[in-house]
């Protein structure tokens, strides 16, 4: 089982006459995503062929929508024309918008989340994300579909250049779904989102999650882990060596004092039973000696 999308998922791409969308449908294609269109505004109409699939262009996701069923989309927009291209979706009421594009200001992410919990119909994956997988099934966004295949862990992270390792590093047990939920300061779907939806999952036996430094996000997924999962879960937390008040990588990942390091968040995924590596690899053998044992 999937969390957030199956494959029969219909997916449309917001972007793709662009470099970037119609490079990322066909990988998306070949890995067994079901494309079933693509809106670029002023350009509705035309018809684009990848990897064998004549896909229709919509000028706006509504249009999409109506003519495909579509009922997730992958924005590849360039940063300003991002937060229009989200709204459009969140408009069309799709259940689900995966927004891969980096470098979108925090206002404009502020805005488009904001109009999602008042209209109260999408779940958004992202900004600056790689995007969700469930391997054998379905890929929306960036991930790499031959890292892994289907099994029984649960990953939910941060960074995308880790879940793409985790993914390698437990490439003999796979994964019922794979998400990288971005680093910025504001996301649409949490740690906690995942979790829960890991936890309610049947097949999912057991979860990584990863963090890095910055923010709070983790310690509040620390309480949720410790009142509602019951499954085992291990952590890795990126930024042990980084010094404190410094800005690092995403740009969510900024250290005030104690607050937001990364042993603050170990210590804190720790007492609420979650095993923690200091490096990828040692995470992923706690997880094996877990499933195991």
């Amino acid at each position: 089982m999937a969390i957030f999308l199956t494959e029969k998922t219909k997916v449309i791409v917001q972007g793709i006459t662009g470099s970037e969308g119609s490079k990322h449908t066909r990988r998306m294609i070949l890995s067994g995503t079901n494309i079933v269109g693509g809106v670029t505004p002023g350009k509705g109409g035309q018809v684009v062929e990848i990897e064998g699939k004549n896909l229709p262009v919509f000028n706006s996701v509504k249009e999409a929508v109506a003519g495909t069923g579509a009922d997730a989309s992958v924005i590849f927009v360039p940063p300003k024309f991002a937060k229009s291209a989200v709204i459009d979706a969140i408009d069309a009421h799709l259940p689900l918008i995966v927004v891969i594009t980096e470098g979108i200001p925090v206002h404009d992410t502020a805005s488009f989340y904001a109009h999602s919990l008042k209209v109260g119909k999408s779940r958004i994956i992202g900004p600056n994300c790689p995007g969700l997988i469930s391997p054998g099934k379905s890929n929306i966004g960036i991930t790499p579909a031959d890292i892994t295949g289907p099994g029984s862990i649960g990953l939910v992270s941060k960074s995308g250049t880790l879940t793409y390792q985790m993914m390698y590093e437990l490439r003999d047990i796979g994964f019922t779904t794979a998400i990288g939920i971005g680093g910025d300061p504001i996301v649409g779907t949490t740690h906690t989102d995942c979790l829960k939806a890991f936890q309610d999952d049947p097949e999912t036996k057991a979860i990584v999650m990863i963090g890095e430094i910055g923010g709070d996000a983790e310690e509040r997924a620390a309480a949720f882990i410790k009142e509602h999962v019951t499954k085992p879960v291990v952590g890795y937390v990126a930024g042990f060596t980084a010094p404190e008040g410094k800005t690092m990588g995403h740009a969510g990942a900024i250290v005030s004092g104690s607050s937001g390091t990364a042993e603050a968040k170990k210590v804190a995924l720790e007492a609420a039973g979650v095993k923690v590596g200091r490096t990828p690899s040692r995470t992923a053998e706690l997880l094996r000696a877990i499933l195991k044992g």
